[in-house]
């Protein structure tokens, strides 16, 4: 029988048998409380032995002894019991270290014994070939240093030749290979007491992938306030890095084959930290006080002193051996020797290392008597008041007392001194007469001490002449070159004197106001080829001084004018220059016109020359090419013919690539609606203008534009004043704008600018023109004119029209 399977067996007797029992292969009598093998006597004549589950142990002889009063009889059964193919261990997977020797089980039984076969990859293990491959007495695979090219499904392969029996297991074999980790960086450097976070990384790799942990002081760290972990581990933030966090720390990956570890290094550095200073007082002449500054950081940092714009450094100090600069470690001091009241005020400490500095300030105070500052002499004259400024620095605090011929003021006798204190200037302010000039006294005192000074108040004098160096003539106009006075009497001056005239004749003058670094002068209004005398004077508040010895010059004939000086401005489109001129010597005759020619820099080609009357001063030019340089040519005419041309380039502005967005709140429906009325309106307007102009309506006039139809009224007109009149207007053109302004851009051109129209004019009967201008200059500033360029076939105006 197999195992596994139950049988039974009957012993039948022939006559009276008084007992039937049963014995076992070992001889002992089968006994009837056994669950595995059960004996029961059925009736009188028979007996059956019945195996439950058969076992290889239930094999073997069993007998069947029947007695009776005087007899006894046996009788035998074999029992044979077959063991199928049974797998009693062949566990899937199993798992081994790469590198070990492994031993896959696979544990058979069967009755007979079976024959294994290893097999895989579908194919019989060849261990001839691969002595790493072995079978052991057990039947187990023993692979010999396995690989992970190993890895894979094994089949263990059990056979029974005499019954022809198979069977067999797929066992999966897995390699784990030792972990191996790697840190991203071996040493990481952060900043402490900032707040900030530093990240520490490794990478592992292995089969099954590992896990990474780390730790610090053999203290596994987990995620926290303090740290955080990503997913697999791999990364460690440390937040809020502090100069303890400091050190090595190792994160270890482990899997299934084993653990490795890797150490990071942490270096943390700390900021520069001022933890100590001290503010001193002490009094001067005193012999030395110490400053002390102590500072925290890693790397230790290096301090520095620095007051108002010096900074010293360590050691004697070359400029001043009065000051000793000492460190050590974290701690600084600053020496101060025979203690100077300008020793006072604020010094900066600053710690500095690698990572970053920090800075405080400390203050030396100072306690010292008054001093006295201030010009000794002011000067004035009767009836003009005076400020006398006594300054004093003193600390503590000074009061301040004004004396005169040793009487304290203000007094009876002087009634006409008053006195003023800011917190460190007493100001004496006098209105004196012929007795008040002379010496005044001013006298600081505190607990430190006190200090006087004599202060001078001096009558002033009226300034020397100016001295005329050369005078360059022009044909209408002269610029007049001086040194200023010699002596300015004590007091500014505030305005020259010009006075010129043909000889024997009477002076023509002008006064100007004086300002700093005045050199020159022009006077216009001169007539050409004649002789001038000329001769300055200058003023300040005391009066006017004498007259410089007249010099003799002549103007220069009647000629062309001198070049225009030029000005341009980009306009707001970008692609409109606004071009200003400033007109210079007329030539002794009076400018007729300007003519302004331009063109792109980069083409052979001049755009129409533009005429403009005498009284425009700029020209606008629109439509230009964007992004380009232009060079612009304006030249004044007059009745001797035409200047050299003030020359000017300039380039455009850059095209924008922006679109404005649309007006935000109105939706489609009122927009449209907008469009239609604003349409209609127009529409009306047109047909308005129409009838007024052409003396028809809006039809007509289409009918006379493009049907060729003579409108009614219609009659040849002449080109009106100032416009060019066209058939066809195909010009493609910019259109040009002139207009005339009264005030003027600063002058660009370079050069000397000659005199000008701007300049205030004298009269040729003698009499001084007033600083403002005429009415009659004020309204030819003020005429307007615009011309629009037109194609070079286009008539033009004659040369003789000034207006455009």
């Amino acid at each position: 029988t197999l195992v596994g399977e139950s049988k039974f067996f009957l012993c039948e007797v022939v006559g009276d048998a008084k007992d039937i029992d049963w014995y076992g292969p070992n001889g002992e009598k089968i006994l009837p409380n056994r669950h595995d093998i059960f004996v029961s006597r059925n009736d009188e004549s028979t007996s059956s032995l019945t195996i439950y589950h058969a076992t290889v142990e239930n094999a073997g002889i069993y007998k069947c002894i029947a007695k009776s009063e005087d007899m006894e009889t046996q009788a035998t059964v074999e029992v044979t019991i077959f063991q199928k193919i049974t797998f009693q261990k062949a566990p899937s997977p199993q798992e081994f270290s790469e590198g070990d020797d492994a031993h896959i089980v696979c544990d058979v039984v069967s009755s007979p014994l079976p024959v294994i076969i290893w097999k895989h990859k579908g194919s019989v293990i060849p261990f001839s070939k691969d002595v790493r491959f072995n079978v052991l007495e057990n039947n187990h695979l023993q692979i010999r240093g396995i690989k992970k090219t190993d890895e894979g499904m094994y089949n263990c392969e059990a056979r029974v030749m005499t019954r022809g029996e198979i069977d067999f297991r797929m066992i999966k074999v897995v390699v784990n290979v030792l972990p191996t980790i790697r840190a991203r960086q071996s040493e990481v450097n952060a900043t402490a007491d900032i707040g900030g976070s530093t990240l520490l990384a490794c990478d592992a790799d292995g089969f099954p992938e590992p896990t990474v942990t780390w730790a610090h002081n053999n203290i596994v760290l987990e995620t926290g306030e303090k740290y955080s972990l990503n997913e697999d581990g791999s990364e460690l933030v440390i937040k809020d890095v502090k100069k303890v966090d400091e050190g090595d720390y190792t994160c270890i990956a482990k899997n299934k084959a084993g653990e490795k570890a890797e150490e990071v290094s942490l270096n943390v550095f700390v900021q520069p930290k001022i933890t100590y200073l001290n503010n001193q007082t002490a009094s001067e002449f005193d012999e030395q006080v110490t400053l002390t500054c102590e500072a925290s950081g890693d790397p230790t940092p290096t301090i520095s002193w620095s007051f108002k714009n010096r900074v010293f450094t360590e050691g004697q100090q070359s400029l001043d051996r009065n000051i000793v600069v000492r460190s050590h470690a974290r701690v600084s001091s600053l020496t101060l020797k025979n203690i100077q009241f300008t020793y006072a005020g604020q010094y900066l400490c600053t710690a500095s290392n690698s990572i970053g500095q920090d800075s405080k300030h400390m203050h030396l105070e100072v306690r010292y008597a008054p001093k006295v500052l201030g010009a000794v002499a002011t000067y004035t004259w009767e009836g003009n008041p005076a400020n006398i400024s006594c300054e004093v620095v003193a600390h503590p605090g000074a009061s301040v007392v004004w004396y005169r011929d040793d009487v304290q003021l203000p007094s009876a006798n002087l009634t006409r001194a008053k006195i003023y204190s800011t917190p460190t200037i007493s100001y004496l302010e006098v209105t004196p007469d012929q007795s008040d000039f002379g010496s005044y006294n001013c006298t600081a005192t505190n607990v430190m001490g006190t200090e006087s000074k004599e202060f001078l108040l001096i009558q002033a004098e009226v300034p020397s002449s100016p001295e005329i160096q050369q005078v360059e003539p022009f044909s209408s106009s002269a610029v007049v070159e001086f040194e200023e006075p010699d002596s300015m009497g004590g007091v500014p001056i505030i305005k020259y004197r010009v006075q010129w005239r043909l000889p024997g004749q009477q002076w023509s003058g002008r006064e100007f106001d004086a300002h700093e670094d005045m050199t020159s002068i022009v006077i216009v209004g001169l007539k050409p080829e004649k002789t001038y005398e000329v001769k300055m004077s200058a003023i300040n508040g005391k009066g006017e001084g004498e007259s410089s010895p007249a010099s003799t010059f002549k103007t220069e004939p009647v000629r062309e004018p001198s070049a225009p000086k030029l000005e341009a401005r980009v306009q707001n489109k970008g692609n409109s220059l606004k071009v200003n001129w400033i007109k210079q010597d007329d030539g002794g005759s009076p400018i007729k016109h300007y003519l302004i020619k331009y063109k792109a820099k980069h083409v052979p080609e001049w755009k129409p020359e533009i005429r403009l009357p005498y009284g425009s001063e700029y020209v606008v030019l629109s439509g230009l090419d964007w992004n380009t340089e232009y060079v612009i040519h304006v030249v004044a005419e007059n009745q001797r013919g035409k200047s050299v041309p003030g020359v000017l380039s300039v380039r455009t502005a850059t095209e924008p690539t922006t679109i404005p967005d649309g007006t935000p709140g109105l939706g489609t429906g009122a927009i449209v609606g907008i469009l239609i009325v604003v349409f209609f309106l127009l529409l009306v307007g047109v047909d308005v203008t129409c009838y007024f102009l052409n003396k028809c309506g809006l039809l007509m006039c289409i009918a006379v534009n493009f049907c060729g139809k003579a409108g009614p009224g219609a009659k040849a007109k002449d080109i009106e004043e100032g416009k060019a009149a066209f058939t066809k207007d195909e010009s493609k053109e910019p259109i040009v704008e002139v207009r005339a302004e009264e005030e003027h851009t600063p002058n660009q051109g370079g050069g000397p600018t000659e005199p000008n129209e701007t300049t205030p004019l004298t009269e040729p009967d003698g009499k001084t023109v007033k600083d403002d201008n005429t009415k009659g200059e004020t309204e030819v500033k003020n005429a307007t004119a615009e011309v629009k360029t037109v194609p070079n076939e286009a008539p033009q105006m004659n040369g003789n029209e000034s207006k455009a």
